[in-house]
C-alpha cells in the first residue's frame, strides 16, 4: 500500500505548482553589472561593474555602503572570500586584485592572464582560488603562497567563461567553454577526466547540484537553452526552453527545490528541480541579465543587469521547524530530510544565547519539499505541507498516516486526528479522527489562507472569518488580514497577527456554544459578541506563543518580549551578530526556557521562568490567592522584574514589598509618598555609596516631596545631604531661620557658591560682608554699585578700586569715574543717605514679627533719606518757634551754633552738619543725636521699635 501510495504522490506533483512567495528586498540603479555575490552572514551584494568599479550594496537599509574604483576597464567578475574578510576581483586589464573589504585596503595586486578573465571561484575548504579566461586557461592561485599560481589547466578551444568546483568532491571542477564543451578536471591532474557535449552553441555558465544525493551538473548557453547533465552517466537528462536570448547564468538554489536562470533577454526564470517545470518567469525591466548569485543559509537571490542590482527573497528565510511543548521535541526539515531532536534537559546549564548540542535523528525523507511543519494539538501527529500537498505522519517514526492535495493546512485545538484543509480558494474541508466530515462554501470571493485553533479561520483580502469546527457555523467575520493567529490552551484568548501590530482577542466559548446548542446561529451576522477586544500590541511579531495568559514572542527588532494584561516587556535582546537572524521555535515549560533557530539550524534558547509567568497571569486575573501562593517559588533575583509588572498593573504597594532593587523601591516609595521609608533607603545608599551624582539627585527629589508635604526638617535634611544650598536658603529665608542663613553663608563661600552667600548676606542686612564679598570675587563694579545704595560710607574706597582695575584696560574709562571726596556735586544728599547708613546699622538686628506684615510691607516703599531731610526740616520749624517765644533759648542756641574751636559761626544755616548744602531751606538742630533721630523717625512712620531695620 506504501509503495502505490508514494507512486501517487508523483503523480500528483505534476500538477500542483510551485508555491514559491518572492519578494523584492534590494533594487539599485547603476551602470552595467557583470557578477553578482552574497555574502553568506552579512546582508550585502557585492557589484563588479562594466564601468570598472566594485560596489556592496547593504539589503536591510538599501543603500551603498562601500565602493572601489578597481580600474578605468570592466570588471568582469568578483567574490568574497569570506573567512578571510576580503573579496577578489578580475578586470579586463588581465589583473587579480584582492581588498580588505572592512578596510577598503588593497591586499595584492597580481597579473594573472594574457587576456580578459571571465570568472574566478573559491574553493570551499582549501585557500585556492580559481580562474577562467578568454587565453583559454585556468589557474589555481594560493593566498597562503603569497598568492602564487600553483597550477595552470588547458586543454578548451575557446574562451572559457566559467568554472567551478563540485561541493560533493571538491578536488574537482567543471569548466564551461565557447568550445560548446563542458569539462571536469581534478585539481592534481593537467588534463580534464572529460567532456560533456550537447550545446549546440558555445557554453556560458554552470553550476553543480549542492546536494549529496544526486551528481548533477547544471549549464546555460548561447543555443538559448539550460541543460541538466548527470555527470556519472555523461548524459543529458533534460533540456530546459523558455529563453529567447543568450543564457548567461545558471544556478541550483542551495536551499530551495528550484534552479535558476538568467539570461540577456532580461528575464529570470525559475523551474522546478524536480519536475523541471517553469514555475515563474521574472522580469524587472533592467534589460539584460548576467548574473545570479545565492548564499547557502539564505533564500536571498541576488541579479545583475544593464541597469543595476537586485535583490529578491524566494520563500520565507525562517527555517521550516515545528517544536512540541508537550514533549519537547523538535522537528525540523533540510531540504527533502526530516531530522528531530529533543530538547529535554539540553539546557540546564547553558548561558541564555548559547549554541546547544543536540542529539540529531534522521527521520527519513519527504516525498514533498517542505514548506511548513506542524505539530498537532498532543504531538501524536505531525503534518508536512508543500507543493500544495500535505502529508500526516507519526511524529515518532515518520509513518504515513495520512495525505492529500490542500492550498493550506490548519489542525484542530483538541482532536488529536481532526484538521481542516482549504482545497480552493471557495471551499473548506473539516476531517475528524482523519475522516472527512463536511464541507463548507467560503463566504468571501477569495481566500487566501487558513488557521486552525479554537475555530477554523479563514482569511481573505482584506478580513478573517471563523466557522465552528463540529458544525462548521459562521461565527465571525473581522476587518482585520492577519498573517497567523495564535490561541491560547485554555481557547479564551487569541492574538491576531498583522504587519505591523497586533491585536488580542477574548473567544466568548460558552456564548458560542449556547448559541449552536439553541441553532440560533446567524448564517449572515454569525453569533453577535462572539469575540471582543482586548488589546492591541503595537509591535512587529515574527513568531510567538501562549503561556497562560501570558504571550511570549520575538519581533523584527531582534528582542524576545512578553506581553500580559496590556504591557509589553522584554525578556532578553536576541544575540544576532554572529550567527544572524534567530526564529523563535516556542518555549518549554518544563525547562523554563525559549528556543530559538539560526538559518544554519542550530539551536539557541534564552531563560523565561515558568513561575513568573504564572503569577503575572494570576495576577491579571485578579487571583490574588494564587498570585501569593506562586510567588515563594520564584527566585528572588526575579523580584524586580515582578515588581515593575505589578507597579504597571497599578499595585504599587505590592511591588514595594516584592522588589528588591533599592532604585526601583525608592520610586515607588515616593509615588506612595512614604517618606519615611525613602529616607530609610536614601539613607542606606549613602552609607554604601557615598556621596554620588544619583544620590544627590535623589535626596532632591525626596526632599521636593518632604516640602509638598510640610515637613520641612525632612525637607532641610534632604536639601543638605543633597548639598542643595539655594533649597536650603529658601527653606531658611521661608522660615525665618536667622541663624541657619548665617552658617548658610559661610557654607556657601565655602563651596564656592558665592550667589548664594551673596543673598544670605543680604537677607541678615550684613551690607558690609555682601560689599567684602563682591571685592574679593574681583567683581568691583558691581560692588560700587551696591555701596552707592546701600552702602555710602564705602564709596570712595570702591571707585579707588576700580580705578586700579580700569586702568589696566583704558586710562581714559578709569579717569571718567568720580569720588565723591574729589566731586561732592556730583553726589547729592550723600551726607543725608550716610545718616541713613548710620541709622541702618544701629536698627538692623531689630526683628518684625510675621504678623506686623500687612502695615510692614508698605515700608518696602519708603525714601529714608527724604524723610530724615523732612525730620529734620519739621524739627527745625519747632525749635525756632520756640526761640521765638524764648529769649534765653535763643541765646543759647547762637552759643550753641558757634564752631567747636571757639571761633566764629560762618556756617549757612541751610548747610548740613558736616557743611553740605541741602535744600530743607532749615537749619538742622544739632541737639539731636543719632538714637533720637531713629527713635523719631521709628515712632512715627515705622509702627513700633520692633520694625525690621
Amino acid at each position: 500500500g506504501e509503495v502505490y501510495w508514494g507512486v501517487f504522490v508523483r503523480i500528483k506533483k505534476q500538477s500542483m505548482p510551485l508555491r514559491l512567495e518572492i519578494k523584492k528586498k534590494l533594487s539599485a540603479r547603476s551602470d552595467r553589472v557583470k557578477c553578482v555575490d552574497l555574502h553568506p552572514t552579512e546582508p550585502w551584494v557585492l557589484s563588479a561593474l562594466y564601468s570598472g568599479n566594485v560596489f556592496v550594496w547593504d539589503t536591510e537599509t538599501s543603500s551603498l555602503i562601500k565602493s572601489w574604483e578597481i580600474c578605468e576597464l570592466p570588471v568582469r567578475t568578483c567574490k568574497f572570500i569570506a573567512r578571510r574578510s576580503q573579496f577578489i576581483c578580475a578586470s579586463d586589464d588581465m589583473r587579480l586584485r584582492i581588498y580588505n573589504y572592512n578596510t577598503m585596503e588593497k591586499i595584492k595586486d597580481v597579473e594573472a592572464h594574457a587576456d580578459y578573465i571571465r570568472f574566478v571561484e573559491i574553493h570551499p575548504a582549501m585557500p585556492y582560488v580559481l580562474s577562467s579566461s578568454d587565453d583559454m586557461s585556468m589557474k589555481l592561485w594560493n593566498w597562503e603562497q603569497n598568492w602564487d599560481c600553483t597550477a595552470t589547466f588547458e586543454g578548451h578551444a575557446h574562451y572559457v567563461m566559467m568554472c567551478k568546483f563540485n561541493p560533493k568532491d571538491t578536488n574537482t571542477f567543471a569548466s564551461a567553454s565557447l568550445d560548446r564543451t563542458i569539462k571536469v578536471w581534478g585539481l592534481g591532474a593537467q588534463q580534464p577526466h572529460f567532456s560533456l557535449e550537447g550545446h549546440e552553441r558555445g557554453v556560458n555558465c554552470l553550476d553543480y547540484y549542492p546536494g549529496g544525493d544526486k551528481p548533477y551538473l547544471l549549464s546555460g548557453a548561447d543555443d538559448k537553452t539550460v541543460k541538466i547533465w548527470d555527470y556519472q552517466t555523461k548524459a543529458c537528462i533534460q533540456t530546459l526552453e523558455g529563453h529567447s536570448n543568450n543564457v548567461c547564468s545558471v544556478l541550483f538554489h542551495p536551499r530551495l527545490p528550484v534552479l535558476i536562470s538568467a539570461s540577456e533577454d532580461g528575464t529570470v526564470r525559475i523551474w522546478h528541480a524536480m519536475t523541471y517545470r517553469a514555475e515563474t518567469t521574472l522580469n524587472y525591466g533592467l534589460e539584460r541579465a548576467w548574473s545570479i548569485a545565492a548564499a547557502k543559509e539564505s533564500n536571498g537571490l541576488a541579479i545583475g543587469y544593464d541597469e543595476g542590482t537586485i535583490l529578491i527573497k524566494l520563500g520565507q528565510d525562517a527555517p521550516v521547524a515545528s517544536l512540541d511543548s508537550h514533549t519537547g521535541k523538535l522537528v525540523w526539515a533540510h531540504n527533502n530530510d526530516i531530522q528531530s531532536a529533543s530538547l529535554k534537559g539540553v539546557a540546564t546549564n547553558s548561558a541564555d544565547g548559547e549554541k546547544l548540542n543536540l542529539g540529531i535523528k534522521d527521520m527519513g525523507s519527504c516525498e514533498i519539499f517542505p514548506q511548513t511543519v506542524h505539530h498537532n494539538c498532543n504531538g501524536r501527529f505531525l503534518v508536512v505541507c508543500g507543493d500544495g500537498e500535505y502529508i500526516i505522519y507519526t511524529s515518532q517514526a515518520l509513518r504515513n498516516k495520512a495525505f492529500g492535495q490542500a492550498l493550506d493546512f490548519a489542525w484542530s485545538a483538541v482532536g488529536t486526528g481532526d484538521f481542516a484543509i482549504r482545497e480552493s480558494t471557495a471551499r473548506i474541508k473539516i476531517f475528524k479522527n482523519f475522516k472527512e466530515h463536511l464541507s463548507i462554501k467560503a463566504p468571501i470571493s477569495s481566500s487566501e489562507g487558513l488557521f486552525g485553533g479554537a475555530c477554523i479561520a479563514l482569511k481573505g483580502p482584506d478580513c478573517i472569518c471563523f466557522f465552528d469546527w463540529n458544525e462548521g457555523a459562521f461565527l465571525c467575520k473581522i476587518d482585520v488580514a492577519p498573517s497567523v493567529i495564535y490561541w491560547n490552551e485554555t481557547q479564551e484568548l487569541l492574538v491576531l497577527v498583522c504587519d505591523e501590530q497586533a491585536f488580542v482577542l477574548k473567544y466568548q466559548k460558552d456564548l458560542v456554544n449556547g448559541c449552536i446548542a439553541e441553532k440560533s446561529v446567524s448564517p449572515e451576522s454569525g453569533v453577535p459578541g462572539a469575540f471582543e477586544p482586548a488589546h492591541e500590541i503595537p509591535d512587529n511579531i515574527t513568531k510567538g506563543q501562549w503561556v497562560g495568559d501570558c504571550f511570549i514572542f520575538s519581533n523584527s527588532a531582534g528582542r524576545l518580549n512578553y506581553f500580559v494584561g496590556g504591557n509589553t516587556m522584554t525578556l532578553c535582546h536576541l544575540d544576532q551578530q554572529g550567527v544572524g537572524p534567530l526564529f523563535m521555535l516556542g518555549y518549554l515549560p518544563k525547562e523554563d526556557r525559549v528556543y530559538l533557530m539560526d538559518r544554519s539550524r542550530s539551536v539557541f534558547s534564552y531563560r523565561a521562568l515558568l513561575a513568573v509567568l504564572q503569577y503575572q497571569t494570576a495576577v491579571v486575573r485578579r487571583d490574588f490567592d494564587t498570585a501569593n501562593t506562586i510567588l515563594p517559588a520564584i527566585p528572588e533575583s526575579e523580584h524586580s522584574s515582578v515588581a515593575r509588572f505589578l507597579e504597571t498593573q497599578g499595585y504599587k504597594d505590592v511591588a514595594l514589598q516584592v522588589s528588591r532593587d533599592p532604585d526601583h523601591k525608592f520610586d515607588l516609595a515616593l509615588d506612595l509618598g512614604k517618606l519615611d521609608e525613602a529616607t530609610k533607603l536614601l539613607d542606606a545608599a549613602f552609607n554604601l555609596d557615598g556621596d554620588t551624582t544619583e544620590s544627590i539627585i535623589k535626596w532632591k527629589r525626596l526632599g521636593d516631596l518632604a516640602l509638598a508635604n510640610c515637613d520641612l526638617g525632612l525637607a532641610e535634611r534632604c536639601a543638605s545631604n543633597a548639598n542643595d544650598l539655594a533649597g536650603l536658603l529658601m527653606l531658611y529665608a521661608a522660615s525665618g531661620n536667622r541663624s541657619g542663613v548665617s552658617a548658610l553663608a559661610s557654607l556657601a563661600i565655602s563651596h564656592g557658591k558665592f550667589n548664594v552667600a551673596f543673598v544670605s548676606f543680604f537677607i541678615l542686612g550684613e551690607i558690609e560682608k555682601c560689599f567684602e564679598l563682591l571685592l574679593n570675587t574681583n567683581r568691583i563694579p558691581e560692588a560700587a554699585l551696591l555701596s552707592r545704595t546701600y552702602l555710602p560710607s564705602e564709596i570712595s574706597r570702591a571707585v579707588t578700586l576700580w580705578r586700579e582695575d580700569l586702568r589696566k584696560v583704558s586710562e581714559r574709562a578709569a579717569a571718567s569715574l568720580a569720588d565723591p571726596t574729589e566731586y561732592p556735586n556730583l553726589f547729592p544728599d550723600l551726607n543725608w543717605a550716610l545718616k541713613v547708613e548710620e541709622v541702618f546699622k544701629r536698627n538692623r538686628g531689630k526683628v518684625v514679627p510675621a504678623t506686623e506684615y500687612p502695615t510692614a510691607k508698605d515700608d518696602l516703599d519708603l525714601d529714608l533719606v527724604a524723610l530724615i531731610k523732612e525730620k529734620h526740616a519739621s524739627q527745625a520749624r519747632r525749635d525756632n518757634e520756640q526761640v521765638s517765644h524764648d529769649p534765653c533759648a535763643s541765646t543759647e542756641r547762637t552759643a550753641l551754633g558757634a564752631r567747636a574751636d571757639g571761633g566764629p559761626r560762618d556756617q549757612n544755616p541751610q548747610d548740613s552738619p558736616s557743611g553740605d548744602v541741602v535744600n530743607t531751606g532749615q537749619e538742622i538742630p544739632v541737639s539731636m543725636n543719632v538714637d533720637d533721630e531713629a527713635n523719631a523717625i521709628l515712632q512715627s512712620d515705622f509702627g513700633n521699635d520692633d520694625d525690621d531695620w
